[in-house]
Parts: C-alpha cells; sequence; structure tokens
C-alpha cells in the first residue's frame, strides 16, 4: 500500500531558485529522500526554447542531493516544470512526498476514507514517429496503467489529475526521422507541443475509459474526444512520456484529498469551484475567496482557445493575433480568471489543452487540507 503524502506549495523567487524546496527540508516538514514529484511554473516563455525549465529541474534536484537524497535516485523523480507565468501567474512549485507510517498523527492514520495518492511512470521510448499518432497514444496509456497501480488506485474514478511531460519535435528529432525513412505529423516544431499534449491526453483518456482508442486522423481534428482529468506539457528535456497520476485511494492515510472538474470555457469560474468541492471542501451555494480559509493547496488548470474563435457567443481575435500567440494570451485570461478565485496568483495554469477537456476550456483538478 503506497505511503501517506505530505503536499506542499512554494514559492519561486528567481528563475534558478529552489530555496523553498530546502527550507520545506530543513524545517522538517518533509525529508529529501522521500520526494516523489514536483509540479511547478517556470517564468520562461512557455515555447520551444523555454530553458527555464531545465534551470529549474537542475536546481531543485541539486537541492534534493545536498539535503542527502540519493543522486541516482533524485534522476528518477520526475518534477513536471510548465513555463510561461503570463499575466499575474506566479511562479512556484507543488512538491509531493511521501510520510514515514511512525510520523503520521493518530488523526491521519490509514482509514477507510479516501485521501491523496501520487503514482509515477515512464513510457516506452517515444520516437519523432510516434508523436501524434495511435503508437504514442498506446505507449501513454500504458504508463498511466502502471502509474495507477503504484499509487495503489483501482477504480478509474478515483483518478483526478494526470501531469504528463512527453518530447515535442525539433529539428534535430524531425531529421533523425527523415534519415530512417519516416514520416512525422508535423515539421512546425511549435505546432509539435500542442500536437504532444493533445495526442497524450488521448492516451490518458483511453487508459481511463473515457474513450475508446482513437484512429490517426482523430488526433487534433475530433475534440469530441478528451480526458476530463488529463494535464499535458511538453518539452525539449526527455524523449519518454512522464506520467504522475494523482488520485484518492482509503487506506493511505494522511490529511489531503484530491478533486476535478471542467472550466467549460475561459471565464468558468463555477468549474475552479466545483473542482474545490470536488476535493472535498464544504463550501456555500455562491462562495467567495475568503471561503478556503487557507485549506486550498493548489489548484492546476489546462487551457485552451476555442476553435471557433468565440468566448460565450462573442468574438475574439486571439487565434488571429500575429503580435502575440494565442498560447501566452489565453493562459494569461485563465490565471486572471482562477488568481481571482484562489486569491492567489501561484496557481498552476498551462495553456495547449487539445483533448484536454471540452473546446475552449479544459480540466480543473484542486488539492485541499482536510487536516
Amino acid at each position: 500500500m503506497p505511503e501517506a503524502i505530505e503536499v506542499r506549495k512554494v514559492p519561486i523567487h528567481s528563475v534558478a531558485d529552489a530555496s523553498e524546496l530546502a527550507k520545506l527540508i530543513d524545517d522538517g516538514v518533509m525529508q529529501a529522500d522521500r520526494v516523489v514529484a514536483i509540479i511547478g511554473k517556470t517564468e520562461g516563455n512557455g515555447g520551444v526554447n523555454d530553458y527555464t525549465r531545465i534551470i529549474s529541474d537542475r536546481a531543485f534536484r541539486e537541492v534534493l542531493v545536498e539535503k542527502g537524497a540519493p543522486a541516482d535516485r533524485v534522476k528518477q523523480i520526475p518534477i513536471v516544470w510548465s513555463g510561461g507565468t503570463d499575466g499575474v501567474i506566479s511562479p512556484h512549485a507543488t512538491i509531493f512526498a511521501t510520510i514515514p507510517p511512525e510520523d503520521l498523527p493518530a488523526d491521519q492514520a490509514p482509514s477507510d476514507e479516501p485521501r491523496l495518492t501520487v503514482g509515477f511512470a515512464m513510457s516506452e521510448v517515444l520516437l519523432p514517429e510516434d508523436i501524434g499518432r495511435v503508437a504514442m497514444v498506446s505507449k501513454v496509456a500504458d504508463a498511466v496503467k502502471v502509474a495507477m497501480d503504484r499509487a495503489g488506485i483501482t477504480d478509474v474514478a478515483d483518478v483526478h489529475y494526470v501531469q504528463t511531460k512527453t518530447p515535442l519535435l525539433t529539428v534535430h528529432t524531425i531529421r533523425d526521422a527523415k534519415s530512417r525513412g519516416k514520416t512525422v505529423w508535423t515539421e512546425h516544431t511549435h505546432e509539435s507541443m500542442d500536437l504532444s499534449n493533445g495526442c497524450t491526453a488521448l492516451g490518458i483518456a483511453v487508459a481511463l475509459g473515457e474513450i475508446e482508442m482513437p484512429r490517426d486522423e482523430d488526433v487534433m481534428h475530433d475534440r469530441s474526444l478528451f480526458s476530463s482529468v488529463a494535464s499535458c506539457s511538453s518539452g525539449v528535456e526527455l524523449d519518454q512520456a512522464q506520467v504522475v497520476v494523482v488520485g484518492n485511494a482509503v487506506g493511505v492515510g494522511g490529511r489531503y484529498k484530491v478533486g476535478h472538474s471542467v472550466m467549460k470555457d475561459a471565464l468558468d469560474a463555477d468549474g475552479i469551484w466545483a473542482a474545490i468541492r470536488s476535493a472535498g471542501l464544504d463550501l456555500p451555494e455562491r462562495p467567495i475567496t475568503s471561503d478556503l480559509d487557507g485549506r486550498l493547496v493548489n489548484v492546476f488548470l489546462k487551457c485552451e482557445v476555442s476553435q471557433d474563435g468565440q468566448v460565450r457567443g462573442r468574438r475574439n481575435a486571439m487565434l488571429d493575433d500575429s503580435d502575440v500567440h494565442w498560447h501566452r494570451q489565453i493562459k494569461s485570461a485563465v490565471g486572471g480568471v482562477t488568481a481571482a478565485v484562489t486569491g492567489d496568483p501561484a496557481v498552476f495554469v498551462s495553456v495547449s489543452a487539445a483533448h484536454q477537456g471540452p473546446d475552449g476550456g479544459g480540466p480543473v483538478a484542486a488539492i485541499v487540507d482536510l487536516g
């Protein structure tokens, strides 16, 4: 049975800063060798060449090693960075660590009450020619099932958030595919970010029984196929799918719980509140930020511009803007809506949500402290 989880959100004070992680360890909140996953926002451009993700990754891993975690194990910890803190979004990291059973307070002991659990897996190597095709869907789906098993989750209904990081296409990997006589879905590297995310989401949806196995031609085209719990990011730093499954399980213990919902569109604040309620907070019919009372650890969202170029029947020009890419505009807009709900700009809002939630909207996961 997996062990109980401690989860904390910490600010990142500069692009190479991991001092708040060090402080958590020094203060005894968590142990370096028990950190099992980190999910965060960095302040780069969010694009193919956003190297702030690599800088943050190195900083956090170096702290874990300095604080006593074995270097070979630290290399295997899933650390998923989403680049781009447009608008009011603030750089931060959410850190997950297991708790030694002997350190669990009596009122947090394992019981029949479902509590937060986390599982991790890596897929088979994703070749450049796999990206955007059923081969990638299958490899991701297999990894999700492994991560579920490691989290102690047997019912797909108990999975509320699946965070992934997958490779996108670069000039180098496109050239590699061609040298072996293979074709790629696109030769536009920035477009491949959306493609990798969307195809990964379909793999999550297949693993959780949300959809049947799609066809190659469905990828990025049939937006009625989506996962309600997928949060997919991609970058240049790996060649496999890195999968973190977050859900609830009985017999784990601890004081945290996760829930989810979806935003139907970019302005759907009620979707955020619904995710928080799903996690177990008792809220009034029309809640306000003060009702959270410090019990919300963090929310995790994906967002996407609606393919019809409208929000609630009103035309917008994001998809036609040649000055500022729509990735940055929609992330900024949804980040503002989210921060207005939570009262905290350190929220995980990530763009490129093809096949992640309904078109123009996106999944929302919330972790709350019930202690």
